[in-house]
């Protein structure tokens, strides 16, 4: 579960709440063990993601770098060329 993470600092244009959300959602589910809560669970996983993603978006706006931001497309070409090295359809 948590390879899905994406890392999200240093990026322009810079992290969507969207791309947030989707990792505080996957880092909630992979410590609970839940892909989904119980319907008794799903108030406090819920609240769980809220807040991680809230933390997680104040900690992007006060980290400081002195490099480059990375672009996206040429991160991305680079997983694939990884992906494809790693699973032979190189």
């Amino acid at each position: 579960m948590c390879r899905n993470i994406k890392r999200l600092y240093n990026f322009d244009p810079t992290a969507t709440n969207e791309e947030i959300y989707a990792a505080s959602l996957q880092y909630v589910r992979k410590i609970t063990g839940f892909n989904k809560p119980s319907k008794i669970n799903e108030e406090a996983f819920n609240q769980a993601i809220n807040e991680i993603a809230n933390v997680t978006r104040e900690l992007l706006n006060t980290l400081e770098t002195k490099a480059e931001p990375r672009n996206r497309e040429v991160e991305a070409e680079r997983a694939r060329m990884r992906a494809a090295k790693r699973f032979g359809t190189y």
